[in-house]
């Protein structure tokens, strides 16, 4: 996938995203890809249910993001 004329490794950063102790933060150090984007990489490459079910886990989660 592109995302702002950059190749990015789908699997990895799926593996990032349902990771509990990855924050979105972290991901967007190692990738420069910000939550909006990590959101939209798994939207099209989860099904619609586990989708649902990652943002079920993540909304609000303390470990996916550094400020809360």
């Amino acid at each position: 996938m592109k995302i702002n004329n950059k190749d990015y490794d789908i699997d990895n950063i799926i593996e990032m995203a349902w990771c509990d102790k990855t924050s979105f933060e972290s991901i967007k150090a190692q990738t420069g890809l910000a939550e909006k984007d990590v959101i939209k990489i798994m939207r099209s490459n989860l099904k619609k249910t586990s989708f649902r079910v990652w943002r079920e886990r993540v909304y609000g989660r303390k470990a996916k993001h550094d400020k809360i």
